[in-house]
C-alpha cells in the first residue's frame, strides 16, 4: 500500500472505528475439525494435478523460469493463520459461485507481488498501485482457470467464481471464513528468491473436493458437529434412552424419572447433570420456560464505540480529491493522444463535482475561484447509504 507520510488508509481508519485488532492476534485455538486421511490424500491428488499447469501458467505471464511445488495443506483458524504472514499482504477474493459456493481467497507477500508484477511489465521494483493490483488479480484469475478445469472434469458441473478483487491491505483486514478453513501453503521459487502463496478455501468446498477425488461421505467428518453444534439425531438410541427420555433404565443404571443415578459416574439426581454437556433439570424443550432473547440497541452501542475510538485518529492526515469526471478508453486511444487532444468525460457541463477522501466519496460540491487557486463549495453531505453506491 503506497502511503504518504503520516497518513494512514481509509481500512486501517476503519479498523481503528471498529476496534479491529490489525495484529490478528488472538488467543490460539485448535482447529474444530481436521481431514481423514483418506480426505487428505484426495485433495492432494487434486491439487497436485494442477502444480504443472499453475507452474506453466506463472511462469507464461512472467517469462521465467519458476520453482512451484506441492503445497502443504492444513485446516487452520483466523488467527493461527495471520499468525503465519506478514502485516501488510496483497490478497485476492475470487469466491466460488456455482454449484461449489463459497469463500476462496489467494494471499502473498507484498515482495512476491512486486516480484511477479515488475517480471510481467518488465520493471524494476514495480509499485503495488491499483493498476499492479490489476495485474495480480488477472494472474490470480488464469490460476484458478486451470481449477476449475479441474473440477469440471471431476464432476462440478457449471463451476464458476466471480471476478477477483485484490487488494493491499493489513492482514487484520482480510475476510476469512468464518468456521475453520483448508489452507494451501505453495512454495515458491523466482530466481534465488523464495516465496510463498496461500490459497485459502472453506473447510465445506474442501470436503466437497475430497468427495470428488475419492473420499467417501463417512471419511470426510462433519463440520457443524465439531465446532460445538449440538445434533440431537443420534441420541434416540442413546444408551437406552427413549422418547422424551423417560425410559432412561439402561443408561448406566438411570432409574424411572431420572431419579435413581447412582450408577452414572456418581451422579445422584437430575441436578447432578450440571457437567453433562451444560444441561440442567429439563431437557431440550421439556416443559422449559422459554423467552424471547432481549438484545441490546445495536445502533446505540455502534455510535459509542466510535466516538469512543475516534479520538486515536483526530490528528491524522489524509488526503482529499475533488474529482472533475471519469472515462475509459482503449489502449489504442490512450496511446494515440497528443498535445491539443480534448477527452470528454462523464459528467455535463455545471454537475456537481465529486469529493473523496483516501478516494472514498463523501461529498459533492461546486468548483469555484478563491484568488488564483481553485476551490470547492460542498453543496451535499453523502449518506452513508450513498457512498457505498458512488463507489
Amino acid at each position: 500500500m503506497h502511503m504518504s507520510d503520516g497518513s494512514i488508509s481509509q481500512d486501517e481508519i476503519d479498523a481503528l472505528l471498529a476496534g479491529v485488532d490489525m495484529g490478528g492476534m488472538g488467543a490460539a485455538a485448535a482447529p474444530s475439525v481436521q481431514f481423514s486421511d483418506a480426505q487428505l490424500t484426495a485433495v492432494k491428488k487434486y491439487i497436485e494435478e494442477n502444480v504443472p499447469a499453475l507452474k506453466s501458467n506463472l511462469e507464461s505471464m512472467t517469462g521465467e523460469t519458476i520453482g512451484f511445488d506441492s503445497p502443504v495443506i492444513e485446516i487452520m483458524k483466523r488467527d493461527d493463520f495471520l499468525r503465519k504472514i506478514p502485516e501488510m499482504v496483497v490478497a485476492s477474493v475470487i469466491d466460488f459461485n456455482e454449484t461449489l459456493v463459497g469463500d476462496h481467497i489467494f494471499v502473498m507477500t507484498n515482495e512476491l507481488a512486486t516480484k511477479i508484477v515488475s517480471l510481467v511489465n518488465h520493471e524494476e521494483n514495480a509499485d503495488l498501485d491499483e493498476m499492479s493490483l490489476s495485474v495480480i488479480s488477472e494472474t490470480i484469475s488464469q490460476h484458478v482457470g486451470i481449477e476449475l478445469t479441474a473440477l469440471e472434469k471431476a464432476g462440478f458441473s457449471g463451476v464458476a467464481n466471480n471476478p477477483a478483487e485484490t487488494l493491499n491491505v493489513p492482514k487484520a483486514m482480510i475476510r476469512f471464513p468464518q468456521q475453520d478453513f483448508v489452507v494451501f501453503t505453495f512454495p515458491v521459487t523466482i530466481g534465488d528468491s523464495a516465496f510463498s502463496l496461500w490459497e485459502i478455501m472453506s473447510y465445506q468446498i474442501g470436503g466437497e473436493i475430497a468427495k470428488a477425488f475419492g473420499a467417501a461421505d463417512g471419511d470426510i467428518p462433519n463440520l457443524s458437529a465439531a465446532s460445538g453444534q449440538f445434533d440431537m439425531s443420534g441420541m434416540q438410541n442413546m444408551g437406552g434412552m427413549g422418547n422424551g427420555m423417560q425410559n432412561m433404565q439402561n443408561m448406566g443404571g438411570m432409574g424411572n424419572g431420572m431419579q435413581n443415578m447412582q450408577g452414572m459416574g456418581g451422579m445422584q439426581n437430575v441436578g447432578g447433570m450440571q457437567n453433562m454437556g451444560g444441561m440442567q433439570g429439563q431437557i431440550m424443550g421439556m416443559n422449559q420456560n422459554v423467552q424471547s432473547v432481549q438484545f441490546p440497541n445495536l445502533q446505540m452501542n455502534s455510535m459509542s464505540a466510535e466516538q469512543g475510538n475516534i479520538g486515536l485518529i483526530m490528528d491524522v492526515f489524509m488526503e482529499m480529491t475533488v474529482e472533475l469526471g471519469r472515462t475509459r478508453k482503449v489502449i489504442k486511444e490512450i496511446l494515440g493522444m497528443g498535445e491539443g487532444t480534448i477527452i470528454e468525460l462523464d459528467k455535463l457541463a455545471g454537475e456537481p463535482v465529486d469529493i473523496l477522501v483516501n478516494h472514498k466519496p463523501i461529498a459533492k460540491g461546486e468548483v469555484v475561484v478563491i484568488d488564483e487557486n481553485f476551490g470547492v463549495r460542498v453543496t451535499e453531505i453523502l449518506s452513508p447509504i450513498e457512498r457505498v453506491t458512488e463507489m
